[in-house]
């Protein structure tokens, strides 16, 4: 049976029309046409389909549109929308910064996990993530190409810029 929605996703209220079991990803990717969440797995294994619901990174495959409710939505797309126009995101920055991406497929979640620990870690007003934080951040997310350096670096850089406030 389908339902309608409303839903908050990268600052704008949006309306779909689904089931009610329908993963975020699919409501994302084909019905709201923002396909930078990537399908990796489908079991929620390889971050592949990260994103943020009220700044907490999250799996989208395995995530059901009814559980959502009011919580914010920030998917890739949305990222940068904190740092004002124009502007990166400080982890898409670093990104680039670090030539991190090889193939890219999995790089969408990585920065959507990378920019959720730097939130967090700023809640908790500790400012430079250690290895160990970055690595239990990061454990979910599988890079083929194996830029885990490169990621490493790129998010201790993020690290050490001015986080934007969060719409």
């Amino acid at each position: 049976m389908m339902a309608t929605y409303t839903l908050k996703i990268n600052g704008k209220v949006r309306q779909v029309n689904v089931d009610p079991a329908t993963p975020m990803l699919w409501v994302l990717r084909d019905h709201l046409d923002l396909t930078g969440t990537k399908y990796g797995c489908g079991i929620a294994q390889c971050g592949a389909c990260t994103i943020h619901l009220d700044g907490t990174a999250v799996r989208s495959c395995q995530l059901p549109v009814s559980v959502v409710g009011k919580q914010a939505v920030t998917t890739i797309e949305g990222l940068s929308m904190s740092a004002g126009a124009g502007n990166l995101h400080p982890v898409q920055q670093a990104w680039l910064d670090h030539d991190v991406a090889q193939c890219g497929y999995c790089q969408a979640g990585q920065i959507m996990s990378a920019a959720s620990l730097l939130k967090t870690m700023a809640a908790a007003d500790r400012t430079q993530p250690t290895d160990d934080d970055i690595d239990a951040a990061m454990s979910g997310n599988i890079c083929r190409c194996g830029t885990y350096l490169r990621i490493k670096e790129a998010i201790k850089t993020a690290a050490t810029k001015e986080t934007p406030p969060r719409p």
